[in-house]
């Protein structure tokens, strides 16, 4: 029983990676940006860096939204439906797209904004859940990172697929395309989700391991959604979200046009630009692996030394990391920024999801991590606009990450003082248990009476 448990959860896992692979045509949307401000007379559509970034932000904010909504569906009909849908919608929202042009940004913002926008987040609120279902709390790190790695990994090929086929077809063709493969490819891997059966329990072996006191042992009462909101974990883990998110989502939504202003400069020679190009397409690959990598070594590292912990060490890092990031000039360095930063954005997408599982349990995870996952959606509006319109306004980003730094020094001193929920919220089954010792009561919330 427990193979054939280990096995079905495996296989959950891995349809939920490859699911998610489809899923990240988000993180192209750089390279699609960079031939959207190209010239109309040099085949592109002569867009400004905001009107480019205004697509891109709209699906991460439907992306979020939807995921409260998908998180809620996929609780109730299962991951299976919703990730279906969501499949379907993400390759109809591109296909949708292939009818924008240098003067309509309309259709692009409903095609990749809204509608594979929501697709997006109902395939990707189906994907994490059901897979976490069928493990221990001791792997919850690492079943998470597995799953999300795939949308971090989706660049690797995107990215350098995205530029061959705007370079042999254009951009609308690109859309069509890409619509069309995707919508098959997730719709196929959403049939092998699969929650496991009422009063499944995973079985776990016996440790020793010791965390920092912000990772809880396993929790017998599972928080609903509304329960959630009364909590005040709830809202700090928000906040550190949305912070951390910003910074990395402002990187990979701007990377190719920083790569390649940093290569080509003001030169208009076509064998530098053609470099530039190069260069973008393999950096933005790059990040993506370091962005999979982030999802699986922090997830791993978070189930031995505790998910706040380890919030908190990538926190610091990722504003180091910001602050320097605009000062890179070569190649080389570019590169080595590039992997860092994606490492630690990655790192969140792991550590969120497990936490939200650790504090409220696994139940109503599906919901609980779509609200939580809302600063996500916020992150993903602010920090791509906030670039977009300091780059019209200066000509540089460097102050979009300077301001992106302090929010992440500002999350990561927010990590000090989240801790784990202490027993039950007010009124709930836990809360109002009582035990009794000698003639006293020892009332769970922590207080006592005699």
């Amino acid at each position: 029983m427990k193979e054939s448990s280990d096995i079905r959860g495996w296989i959950v896992t891995f349809s939920g990676t490859a699911i998610n692979l489809a899923l990240g045509v988000l993180y192209s949307w750089s390279i699609i940006a960079k031939s959207m401000k190209v010239p109309v007379s040099d085949g592109g559509w002569g867009w400004s860096a905001t009107q480019t970034q205004l697509p891109y932000a709209v699906a991460c904010g439907v992306f979020a939204i939807m995921m409260v909504f998908a998180g809620r569906a996929q609780d109730k009909f299962g991951p299976r439906i919703v990730a279906s849908i969501g499949g379907a919608l993400t390759g109809l929202g591109l296909m949708v797209a292939s009818l924008a042009s240098a003067n309509n940004v309309f259709y692009a913002v409903l095609g990749f904004g809204v509608m594979a926008g929501a697709g997006i987040g109902l395939g990707y609120a189906s994907a994490t859940p059901p897979a976490i279902k069928w493990f221990p709390p001791a792997k919850k790190g690492l079943i998470s990172g597995l799953v999300v790695a795939g949308f971090g990994l989706a660049s690797v090929y995107i990215a350098p697929l995205t530029t061959m086929l705007i370079k042999g077809n254009g951009i609308n063709k690109t859309f069509l395309l890409l619509g069309s493969v995707f919508l098959v490819v997730s719709v196929i891997f959403a049939q092998f989700l699969k929650n496991p059966p009422a009063g499944y329990v995973p079985m776990e072996k016996q440790s020793k391991k010791k965390t920092d006191g912000t990772t809880p042992p396993p929790k017998k009462y599972d928080y609903d959604w509304h329960e959630m909101l009364k909590t005040r974990q709830f809202y700090l883990l928000w906040i550190m979200f949305a912070l951390g998110s910003a910074a990395g989502l402002l990187t990979i939504g701007s990377l190719a046009t920083i790569v390649s202003t940093k290569i080509a400069g003001a030169s208009t020679d076509a064998a530098v630009l053609a470099e530039a190009a190069k260069w973008s397409s393999l950096i933005v690959a790059i990040l993506a692996i370091a962005n999979a990598s982030g999802r699986v070594i922090a997830g791993f590292f978070s189930d031995l030394i505790g998910r706040v912990r380890t919030m908190r060490l990538v926190f610091f890092y990722q504003a180091v990391c910001m602050l320097v990031f605009p000062e890179l000039g070569t190649v080389t360095f570019l590169v080595l920024g590039s992997i860092f930063v994606g490492f630690n954005y990655g790192a969140l997408l792991a550590l969120f999801p497990s936490t939200t599982g650790d504090y409220f349990g696994t139940k109503n995870l599906g919901v609980n991590y779509g609200l939580v996952f809302t600063a996500w959606g916020f992150g993903g509006v602010f920090g791509p606009v906030m670039a977009g319109m300091i780059r019209d306004a200066t000509g540089s980003f460097s102050l979009a990450f300077q301001i992106s730094a302090a929010l992440c020094l500002v999350a990561a001193l927010v990590s000090f003082v989240t801790k784990v929920p202490k027993g039950a919220l007010i009124g709930s089954p836990v809360e109002k248990e009582q035990v009794s010792i000698d003639r006293g009561m020892i009332i769970l919330d922590g207080s006592s009476a005699s």
